[in-house]
């Protein structure tokens, strides 16, 4: 059975179709796979045509029908040709955009869904309670069990995964939403992630919150008192984990290979060293859905939009993902 990848256009007035549609002309004949782009047909095609991509669009009438790249429009009329960056008919479009990709995913008619970016402000401005796009399909799929990870590899194919504990929380708040489930759950979907991923183990360091991961107490208690007993608990039911270790250090060991993923407390002490890693290439990857969803890890970039100079290399690196791991799990 052909794979069918679901990827949303998400905001019109940023880069997601400009990286979409280079993506798919890089990538698009490589396999079987097949696409389905959910968004605006008119605003597509005619970037299509300014970018000169080429990618053979065609619009979507079903699943058996004959083509390699298709597009839907889950929203009533097309979008205007010149809107404004962050408009709110094109918030509105992208927000449709997920929640039609994630219905067919929960339908089974998608092996994956690739999300161009979205800007998360219009979207709130459009009338929407938006957190973000984690978040939304946590919901749609009704499950509280999630963990956003990123992942990336560098010039020399050594790769940094990053699971979070903590995602979009103020940094005050961040020791008060540390708790042992949620490491406990952090660390079992990076562990999922690695068997999910074909790796040959699933080892993982977990980090502290604090500096020298508190220096035995000197710098809070966090580690002695949640972190530690979490890990120590994780390691008696079988799980190959380590840590509290120092965040200066354990992103050096992990991208020699010494671990297979790492845990973070919270979002830049994990998504720094990865961006530093893997700005152009990294990815967002959204654990613990019963469907698979990724994107590319930048954002709408209004400032280049419509120049035609957007770097696809995220997005090429996402729709990779989706097909690996909607692979594998045809295959196992």
């Amino acid at each position: 059975m052909t794979r069918w990848i679901g990827i949303t256009l998400g905001d019109v007035t940023g880069v997601g179709p400009e990286v979409t549609l280079k993506a798919l002309a890089a990538e698009a004949a490589n396999n079987d796979t097949r696409y389905l782009l959910i968004g605006d047909e008119g605003y597509l095609r005619r970037l299509n045509e300014k970018l000169g991509t080429r990618v053979p669009l065609k619009k979507f009438s079903g699943y058996d029908a004959a083509g390699k790249v298709f597009i839907t429009r889950p929203f009533a009329g097309p979008l205007p040709e010149d809107l404004p960056a962050g408009s709110p008919a094109a918030a509105q479009a992208a927000f449709a955009a997920l929640k039609d990709g994630a219905r067919r995913c929960l339908r089974g008619e998608l092996g994956a869904v690739v999300t161009a970016p979205v800007n998360k402000e219009a979207i709130v401005r459009a009338g929407h309670k938006f957190v973000g796009q984690t978040e939304l399909f946590a919901k749609a799929a009704r499950t509280k069990r999630y963990a956003m990870m990123l992942l990336g590899d560098d010039e020399h194919e050594r790769w940094l995964r990053v699971a979070l504990v903590t995602i979009h929380t103020s940094i005050k708040s961040v020791p008060r939403k540390i708790t042992a489930d949620k490491i406990t759950l952090a660390i079992e979907l990076a562990t999922q992630a690695c068997r999910d991923l074909g790796l040959a183990r699933a080892k993982i360091a977990v980090c502290g919150l604090n500096p020298h991961a508190g220096e035995g107490g000197e710098f809070g208690d966090e580690e002695i008192k949640t972190i530690a007993p979490t890990v120590r608990a994780a390691q008696k039911s079988g799980l190959d984990v380590v840590g509290p270790l120092s965040g200066d250090t354990v992103f050096y060991h992990a991208l020699r290979g010494d671990f297979d993923a790492v845990v973070a407390m919270y979002h830049d002490q994990g998504l720094a060293p990865l961006k530093a890693v893997a700005f152009d290439t990294g990815i967002n990857w959204t654990l613990g859905l019963p469907f698979i969803r990724t994107s590319p890890d930048h954002g709408t970039a209004y400032d280049i939009a419509g120049k035609g100079i957007a770097n696809p290399s995220s997005m090429i690196s996402a729709i990779r993902l989706a097909k690996q791991l909607a692979n594998n799990r045809k295959t196992s």
